[in-house]
């Protein structure tokens, strides 16, 4: 398969998939044009009938005004008025820091941490992922993840968001009922952006980038979208729709399957060359320090975006938790650096802060304060321990603590969530958490939920890496590697 030029041919077919596009959508937005002239048919005979049950005593205008609102309300799928401006200006803003996250959060705090050598192929890492994934929401990624009744994946409806084509105001009644569905549909493509490109931290330094992208698009609709219909779509077999596991912004969905995956990647990749004997030391940890601060501030989308509205309690409490667990979990790994190594680190600061932030994720619209706490003590301590010395004992090559940080800290905090949601903060916890609730059921579904995603996410990559590995290979050659993939796969250096 390697000399069959699979390469060429994945990019044909990628190019033939955007060549297509294009001239599909006619077909879809007939379709749609033709609902939405069944709908104004319907919208003018309510109208009409609206007029004509009008009491005798109704002004013109107050007649007319009745016509108009039943017009609005038979043309689209939400009620009158349920589009809410501040929600739909508070979600736009969460979508751009969401994004803002990988380009140029990630793309910065993974690239100070490599080698010099290394840096423009990490950057380019997460730029491609943007790309790449921006293109396959919009084709078919948030159609199979987030439309549908069906409990394991969901439904074709809205392949090139064709619905969106004929009303640009319709609203995802089950899941954003008071934001219009472009901004939803928006929203939830930066989680599918970041969460891939979160995988580049365990095999920087030596992956092709033409595998990388090619594992991006796989993992992304085989992976992905699966996990995140089964946790956050409306009848979703694991979420609140279905099992009841909890997962507010993406402990599992994003962050322990990102983690999973990126330990496939670097035990299948293998270590890099020299670990152990070469310097391997980071190039430029103020670049890390800009990322992760990017990162931190971008988190506030992620999370408090997560209540998908403005105009109750819900965002603010999730704001508030993300800040004290982050600046928690940055001091706890601080100090227990400090305490076994001897000094504490800039790069264990900032990992201590992205720690916390991703194990706050799934709990920060569940959680009091009090919680929030507590989850970021024990996420900075519990993914020091894990990026830096439960990978020298097993020996795998994590190059940028991507499992160490995402997968342990997303699993903790999944689990953490069990224990101190609250109902009396949010009414969608159920029966509540363990602690303060005294539901301990809630851990037992937390466990399944953590437990699904990592079986179903471990198994599924393997099998994508296994098939790139063996068709067009998925690392670098030895002289590539030992020269730098700046100059040898992108032909670029990084000079000063």
């Amino acid at each position: 398969m390697k000399t069959f030029g699979f390469k060429r041919l994945a990019s044909l077919v990628l190019a033939g998939l955007i060549v297509a596009a294009p001239l599909a959508a006619p077909a879809f937005a007939q379709t749609s044009g033709a609902q939405t002239s069944g709908a104004a048919a319907s919208s003018a005979s309510s109208s009409s009938a609206a007029a004509a049950a009008a009491p005798a005593s109704a002004t013109p205008a107050a007649s007319s005004a009745a016509a108009a609102a039943a017009a609005l309300d038979a043309t689209h799928d939400y009620s009158k008025d349920s589009v809410n401006s501040g929600d739909t200006a508070w979600m736009l803003t969460s979508s751009v820091l969401v994004l803002m996250m990988t380009v140029p959060g990630l793309a910065l705090f993974y690239a100070g941490m490599v080698r010099k050598k290394n840096i423009l192929a990490t950057l380019a890492q997460s730029f491609g992922a943007t790309c790449v994934i921006t293109v396959l929401w919009m084709i078919i990624g948030y159609s199979i993840a987030f439309t549908g009744h069906n409990p394991y994946i969901g439904s074709l409806k809205y392949i090139m968001l064709a619905p969106l084509n004929a009303d640009i105001n319709i609203a995802n009644t089950d899941l954003a009922p008071t934001i219009p569905e472009t901004v939803y549909m928006f929203f939830q493509m930066t989680f599918a952006i970041i969460t891939p490109a979160l995988i580049a931290g365990a095999l920087a330094d030596r992956m092709k980038y033409s595998a990388f992208l090619l594992f991006m698009a796989s993992w992304l609709l085989l992976v992905y979208c699966p996990i995140a219909h089964w946790v956050w779509s409306a009848k979703g077999w694991l979420g609140t729709g279905g099992l009841g596991a909890l997962d507010f912004a993406g402990g599992t969905v994003v962050h322990l399957n990102a983690g999973i995956a990126g330990l496939v990647a670097a035990l299948m990749l293998g270590k890099r060359k020299g670990l152990g004997v070469e310097n391997m030391a980071p190039h430029n940890l103020a670049y890390s320090v800009i990322g992760a601060s990017l990162l931190w501030v971008g988190w506030f989308g992620f999370n408090a975006g997560s209540a998908v509205e403005a105009h109750d309690g819900q965002a603010g409490m999730a704001a508030a938790a993300t800040q004290i667990a982050t600046a928690a979990a940055a001091l706890s790994w601080m100090f227990a650096e400090w305490i076994i190594a001897k000094k504490p680190s800039v790069l264990g600061m900032v990992s201590g802060a992205v720690a916390g932030l991703v194990a706050i994720t799934p709990a920060s619209g569940f959680v009091n304060p009090t919680g929030a706490l507590w989850i970021g003590i024990a996420a900075g301590v519990v993914c020091y321990l894990s990026a830096v010395h439960m990978k020298k004992f097993f020996g795998y090559d994590d190059a940028l603590d991507c499992f160490g940080v995402h997968g342990v800290g997303g699993a903790l905090g999944a689990i953490l969530t069990g224990v101190f949601a609250s109902k009396a903060i949010n009414s969608s916890a159920g029966k509540g958490g363990w602690l303060i609730d005294g539901n301990f059921h809630q851990m037992v579904l937390q466990f399944i939920d953590v437990g699904a995603v990592l079986v179903y996410c471990g198994v599924m990559f393997f099998i994508i890496l296994a098939v790139l590995k063996y068709t067009i290979g998925i690392r670098v050659s030895e002289e590539v590697e030992v020269e730098g993939l700046d100059i040898n796969l992108h032909g670029e250096v990084v000079h000063g």
